[in-house]
């Protein structure tokens, strides 16, 4: 929920800013004055300091270090032979816990200088940022361009109250684009979101504000289905070989496993290995997904803010402003969609995976959920009373269907032939395995060319163009009509005898290109002039029934 309280407008920062009285920049305290211990409004134009506790962090962090590097040593050693120095072992402790304490108060005390000469101060046009202690950093950030101010803690942070706070434009420039404060105090930091989000906009009587969606415990069943599931299960595996390495252990771990499959084919230790391996990863899967997803809430706040909370360790809050969104995009992977669910990302403009934050999907707006449910959520954060994501598709030409079905035969046969051919030359046991593989592989390459095929689907929905398309991993997006800027029209020569083509309609947002694979020439055509009128026109020619006066109908393309 929105933080209690009015949302100061920016007419009223610049007035508290520029009125008689005011600080200069040269005169401002560090520390402007507090009210019920907490510091004022933002917009006065008086420098702060980021919290003083972040000397405490430091000093934790580099202790945890210290302690990960002297213990496994002091543990490691034997018979009072410190670093090999004998009798001396005393000198040896001595020398391994003065450098640790060296490292954690050293380490502080260039902490403290930083917080010493780090300064922020939110002004009625600009935020700006001046720290360093040899090489002086001057940054500032025009208010008008501030699109995001994302909150995260990770379990210190948390405990000390604290808060880190990203401050960002929405541009695709690196590091440039954005300024941090590590770290504030978790009301400066809800401040700081309150003062630079809060924008006044026309109230909406039909779309709520508030929690639009909520997590629901029941949805940790679709976490074990992710494809994170194996990539876990593989890591685990070989996180066991190489710890058993390092300790020279792995002949016997090997030795192990082998004594306990020691009356089993070859075949089955094969499989109840992956199967090991699979469960493992999926019990994995489960904690990945209570760290992320706990306590999720999708809030829509006053101004016109899209807000993100979750996290169960290491918290984090995403904003977003409905003005950057040009749509959502609903994935279905294979294994979560034979439940019936999907989840919920934006496209939005200024959003990369990693953003300046590796651990965190800043497009995430829904985890994986019953499939209504991420229709409703979709049409509550669009503010469609019909929902786009569940628009009827218009279904693609069966020459499409014929076009994933020779794909698929022909990455059945590649195989296939190759093993018969190194079968009648080395030994006919290949030909055995080249059967025993297109019995199993023929089959279910017909099915996903054929699921491929019934996924594909395109359509106008409102101010909305819908186009769906995949099978191990089905997307369909909704994009705004008036966020396309170009069209892409890509036709292979076999596409052109079947006639097919690609539209790949371009947009600042999101991936920056979304595409409608194989859809029918003349048909996908007039689809990309109807949803953006007047962008395809220049080079379409309309195709005329007889007697007719106007153009009307499908077309093709100017050669």
């Amino acid at each position: 929920m929105s933080p209690d309280g009015p949302w100061p407008s920016d007419e009223a920062a610049e007035a508290s800013s520029s009125g008689p009285g005011a600080p200069s920049p040269e005169t401002a305290t560090t520390e402007p004055p507090a009210v019920d211990g907490q510091p004022t409004s933002g917009a006065t134009g008086g420098w702060q300091k980021l919290d003083q506790r972040a000397v405490l962090v430091t000093a934790a962090v580099l202790f945890s270090v210290a302690a990960g590097i002297c213990l496994p040593v002091l543990l490691g050693l034997s018979g009072g032979a410190w670093f090999g120095l004998g009798p001396r072992g005393g000198l040896g402790l001595g020398l391994l816990l003065g450098a640790g304490a060296l490292l954690v108060l050293g380490g502080a005390g260039i902490e403290y200088l930083n917080w010493r000469r780090t300064r922020y101060r939110i002004g009625p046009e600009r935020v700006e940022l001046h720290t360093g202690v040899l090489l002086v950093k001057r940054r500032s950030l025009a208010r008008e361009r501030i699109r995001s101010v994302d909150l995260s803690a990770n379990p210190l942070l948390r405990v000390l109250d604290l808060v880190k706070v990203r401050i960002g434009t929405g541009e695709r420039s690196g590091g440039e684009s954005t300024l941090e404060l590590n770290p504030v105090s978790r009301a400066e930091g809800e401040r700081l979101r309150t003062v630079l989000l809060g924008r006044p906009t026309v109230p909406d009587t039909v779309h709520r504000e508030g929690v639009l969606a909520k997590v629901d415990p029941a949805w940790i069943r679709y976490a074990p289905l992710s494809v994170l599931a194996p990539v876990l299960g593989g890591a685990a595996a070989g996180a066991v070989m190489q710890v058993s390495e390092w300790f020279g252990a792995q002949g016997e771990v090997i030795h192990w496993v082998g004594d306990r499959f020691e009356d089993t084919s070859v075949p089955v230790m094969v499989v109840v290995l992956i199967l090991t391996a699979l469960i493992a990863g999926m019990v994995g899967a489960l904690g990945v997904w209570i760290e992320v997803w706990w306590d999720y809430r999708l809030e829509r706040e006053h101004g016109g803010t899209l807000r993100v909370r979750r996290g169960l360790l290491t918290a984090r809050s995403v904003s977003m402003e409905e003005r950057r969104l040009r749509g959502v995009e609903l994935i279905e992977p294979f294994a979560v969609r034979l439940l019936g669910a999907a989840r919920l990302d934006a496209v939005a403009t200024g959003i990369s995976h990693d953003d300046g934050d590796k651990h965190a999907d800043l497009k995430s707006l829904l985890p994986a959920a019953p499939r209504e449910i991420a229709d409703t959520v979709a049409g509550r954060v669009l503010r469609e009373t019909r929902t786009p994501t569940d628009a009827p598709l218009i279904p693609h030409p069966r020459a499409a269907r014929a076009r994933r079905l020779r794909w698929a035969l022909l990455i059945v046969a590649v195989p296939a032939v190759t093993l018969v051919a190194w079968g009648l030359y080395f030994s006919s046991v290949l030909l055995y395995l080249a059967a025993g593989y297109t019995a199993v592989a023929l089959p279910a390459a017909v099915f996903f060319a054929l699921d491929a095929y019934r996924s594909l689907g395109h359509a106008i929905s409102g101010n909305y163009l819908v186009a769906r398309s995949g099978t191990a991993r089905r997307a369909t997006v909704a994009l705004q009509r008036g966020g396309v800027i170009g069209w892409v029209v890509q036709q292979s020569l076999f596409q052109r005898r079947a006639g097919l083509l690609t539209l790949i309609a371009t947009t600042a947002a999101g991936t920056g290109a979304y595409a409608v694979p194989d859809a029918g020439e003349s048909e996908g055509l007039a689809f990309a002039a109807d949803a953006v009128p007047g962008l395809l026109e220049p080079f379409l020619i309309r195709e005329r029934a007889a007697g007719e006066s106007a153009p009307d109908g499908g077309g093709s393309l100017q050669s």
